[in-house]
């Protein structure tokens, strides 16, 4: 009698390394805060950003669910670019390098620069991103930085559908998530 062999799916199969990526940001991230008014745990953002990726994206590929995981290490971490590559390869490292922002940049320079490489960044990094902006959409209707006031509010969400617009076609149904958060715009 012949059994069938059964392939892990490609979330199993990359289950080691999504595991050993969100041991890494949590460690990472362990004495970080959100900015809501209850100060949330920062995991508890790349961990959604994840479970978008999956739950409602069906994205399976465990290279871009590492990298949602650490995409905020570089940028709000001490963690360096190289130390990411030495843990994780050039591939991951080069997605969270994709959508880490230059701390030294002053903020309205940052903002503009994620507008303008949007379109250009690689499919991998685009789904981060996208996932990223549906998160913080989320966040800023349903539990908003406690000292942000109305109008930065508002327009924090212009600004990420700018963000958006200029990556639609890379996933229309995670596309579609981000509209449905946008229109929670206060």
């Amino acid at each position: 009698m012949e059994t069938a062999t059964r392939h892990p799916s490609p979330v199993a199969a990359g289950l080691p390394l999504i595991l050993k990526a969100l041991e890494f940001a949590a460690h990472k991230h362990r004495d970080q805060r959100r900015k809501d008014a209850l100060a949330s745990p920062y995991i508890n953002h790349p961990i959604a950003l994840a479970n978008v990726l999956t739950q409602e994206g069906g994205v399976s590929d465990p290279v871009i669910l590492a990298a949602a995981l650490l995409h905020d290490t570089v940028e709000d971490t001490q963690t360096t670019p190289s130390e990411l590559r030495e843990y994780f390869g050039d591939k991951i490292a080069d997605v969270v390098a994709e959508v880490t922002d230059d701390k030294n940049l002053l903020k309205a320079e940052r903002k503009r620069l994620q507008i303008e490489h949007a379109a250009h960044i690689s499919r991998e990094a685009k789904l981060v991103k996208l996932a990223d902006k549906i998160c913080n959409v989320r966040d800023m209707a349903n539990h908003p930085p406690a000292k942000w006031d109305l109008t930065r509010r508002r327009e924090y969400f212009e600004w990420a559908k700018a963000v958006v617009d200029r990556m639609r076609g890379v996933h229309p149904d995670l596309e579609r998530k981000f509209d449905e958060a946008y229109a929670l715009k206060p």
